[in-house]
């Protein structure tokens, strides 16, 4: 009789014989493509030991699907090598609802060259071929992958001199994005690409796990795009070719997501700024730097004094402060020297000099500000301050500038130079349970007004196992405690963060949820230890004693320029009433009735509604569709009928039109829209 060893497998205790694999514990069900032991992924083929604790993961599951996406992106470099011998392998990591591999190629991928790419890889999908895992030592896998320069490279980084053996996985992925799921770890590993004969067909570098068989990915998987990626990201390497690829649990879920796209699609903020008139990007500016075009101005300008009178309804002060200091600012605010890699390089200023050019009086140097809290610290220490003060909140449109690399700009959501609805609160200790909650509840509110209604948050706390948090273990417990307390209160989903806190102390985060289900980070609730005492910050408590206050950051739209991306995205450029550009135009049957739509228009211009009359040549229907595209919530027509009854017509967004409204009546209903903040697709129905 073997011998048998005990394994936990979801949650009960089993006897197996020993050597037992994974696969042997989960093979009556076809949807399990990995293990997780004691925590940690591996693959079906792992010998389970004595004392283990396994679960099976589920293709579809978030770390299902990560897996066979990295499975894929094996599959994809496959396929690149036949039909590209001479093709160096960079990195192929999963990503959010997909992957990509970087290769070193003579030419870029053509439309074509995908196509053949995907038609190859479905022929190596069909050949079941198996994953197979091999431990190898630094020299052996320096030696077999000689002809593989980039990824000689990666075991030098994580297993070369000075690297330490097995260097963790995020200072790897700091050094190359996407590294750590090739090297790292504490061993070396090859995985070879085995077919039904036995004989290898293609073999990587990686740290696994993979499905069990390449049959799996057949479900759905497409090749989407190919873009130029400098290698570990840095503009001083080559350029190699980066290639997209998305792989789904069944052909189903790869339709819906393929569905999703297109939705996205014709809802790209890029595109419809510039069919709406909203916003562009000119060249002469510069990479990141957006200006905003009369519509767009009017959108803009309605969200920022709505969210300033709200924050002046909530308790906090407005106050403002210049785009540019003195660099010694973020350095005494610990920005500086840490952050120096996304600010712009000083502006050296203010230097003398004598006729011989020598220096007469030093210069200084300015940076253009990538925050605002440092300035803000410093208005609460301009006089001495009470507890009856506090807690003090401090808000303003802070326009800040960070050096992006071009890579990531994307039109209003990553930007150069953005402004940011930013506020400081300061707190007795005491105070911050209650101050967290009176944030995070304006924040939702805030947000719904704005018809964002799908909500979870995001606790993000420090890595134990890491060094670079400041604070004691107490401050950091407590921190958490005060904001788990008051995400809780919420009623909201609530997602662990471990480790994503920034250095200075825990925070929340709000995530939304669009019209077509994309997430998007939202407000953000950040708890500081750190700047009250770098700035010596002291309030005068109760018993005349100097003590240091609390400092929370938060930002209710993170910028108003990446929010009003996300709103028009959301809406699809159909905004509410009241954040319209134009939120009436009216339309005459002919021109006869053009007076009589302007003395409308001018009762509504005095209500302080956002009205143009189409009084161009073009004929009835074409201004009819010109409205239409336009997105404008209220087509008011106008003809003899209409003038005789002292009536307008209406015609809504969907096409649905309502006859003979009177004027007055007509007015009252557009203020009355406007003022709900309401979303008019449709005419109403009749009671």
């Amino acid at each position: 009789m073997s011998a048998q060893i005990t394994v936990s497998v979801a949650g009960s205790e089993r006897s197996v014989p020993a050597g037992t694999t994974a696969a042997d514990l989960f093979e009556d069900d076809k949807r399990i493509v990995v293990a997780r032991v004691g925590g940690e992924l591996k693959d079906l083929t792992y010998e389970l030991a004595d004392g283990d604790s396994v679960d099976g993961v589920d293709i579809a599951s978030p770390d299902g699907l990560d897996v066979l996406r990295h499975s894929c992106t094996h599959v994809m470099a496959q396929a690149v090598q036949r039909l590209w011998p001479d093709a160096k392998l960079g990195i192929g990591p999963y990503i959010r609802d997909g992957f990509y591999y970087d290769f070193d190629v003579a030419e870029p991928f053509t439309p074509e060259d995908l196509k053949k790419l995907e038609k190859t890889m479905q022929k190596i999908v069909n050949e079941g071929q198996t994953f197979r895992r091999r431990v190898v030592s630094a020299e052996e896998a320096l030696a077999e992958l000689h002809d593989e320069p980039y990824k000689c490279e990666l075991i030098g980084l994580a297993h070369g001199p000075g690297s330490g053996a097995a260097e963790d996985s995020d200072a790897l992925d700091q050094r190359a994005e996407g590294a750590s799921v090739e090297v790292g770890g504490g061993e070396i590993t090859i995985y070879d690409n085995v077919r039904r004969d036995g004989t290898v067909a293609w073999g990587d570098l990686c740290r696994g796990p993979h499905v069990p068989t390449t049959k799996l990915i057949a479900n759905g998987f497409k090749v989407m795009r190919s873009a130029a990626a400098y290698w570990r990201g840095d503009q001083a390497n080559a350029q190699l070719q980066r290639v997209y690829g998305t792989a789904w649990a069944s052909k189903d879920d790869l339709r819906d997501y393929l569905t999703r796209l297109e939705e996205a699609e014709k809802r790209d903020h890029r595109k419809l700024g510039t069919e709406l008139d909203l916003y562009s990007f000119p060249d002469e500016l510069g990479s990141g730097l957006p200006v905003f075009h009369p519509k767009g101005g009017v959108v803009k300008k309605e969200m920022e004094d709505y969210v300033r009178e709200r924050h002046v309804q909530e308790g906090f002060l407005y106050v403002g402060t210049p785009h540019i200091s003195k660099d010694g600012l973020f350095h005494t605010s610990g920005h500086l020297p840490y952050y120096a890699d996304t600010m712009f390089p000083p502006l050296h200023v203010d230097a003398e000099y004598d006729e011989d050019g020598e220096v007469v009086k030093p210069g200084q140097d300015y940076r253009l500000k990538a925050m605002n809290c440092p300035m803000h610290n410093l208005i609460f220490r301009s006089r001495g301050r009470s507890y009856r003060e506090l807690p003090m909140r401090l808000f303003e449109f802070g326009t800040v500038y960070r050096y992006e690399k071009s890579g990531v700009i994307h039109g209003l959501t990553r930007l150069r130079g953005f402004t940011q609805d930013d506020s400081h609160s300061y707190c007795m200790p005491e105070q911050t349970g209650d101050e967290i909650k009176h944030l995070l509840h304006f924040v939702l509110s805030l947000l719904r007004d704005f018809g964002l209604d799908d909500f979870y948050l995001e606790l993000s706390t420090r890595d134990p196992e890491s060094d670079k948090f400041i604070g004691s273990d107490e401050d950091w417990a407590e921190a958490t405690r005060i904001l788990e307390e008051a995400c809780t209160s919420t009623g909201l989903e609530l997602v662990p963060d471990p480790g994503g806190a920034a250095y200075y102390g825990p925070k929340v985060s709000v995530q939304a949820r669009d019209a077509i289900g994309r997430t998007w980070q939202m407000s953000t609730i950040q708890y500081d230890f750190n700047q009250p005492e770098r700035f010596g910050l002291e309030y005068q408590a109760p018993d005349g004693s100097r003590k240091r206050p609390v400092m929370i950051h938060s930002a209710k739209f993170g910028s108003i320029e990446r929010f009003m991306g996300v709103l028009v995205e959301h809406y699809a450029g159909a905004f509410p009433v009241w954040l319209s550009p134009v939120q009436v135009t009216c339309v005459p049957v002919a021109e006869d009735y053009v007076p009589y739509l302007e003395e409308v228009s001018a009762k509504l211009r005095a209500a302080g509604v956002r009205v143009e009359i189409d009084a161009s040549d073009d004929r009835f229907p074409k201004k009819i569709r010109n409205a239409s595209k336009s997105k404008v919530p209220y087509v008011l027509i106008a003809g003899e009928e209409d003038r005789a009854a002292g009536a307008v017509s209406f015609r809504y967004r969907d096409g649905s039109q309502r006859n003979g409204v009177p004027v007055e009546q007509a007015v009252a209903e557009i203020l009355a829209t406007i003022e709900s903040k309401a979303q008019v697709t449709t005419a109403p129905t009749e009671d």
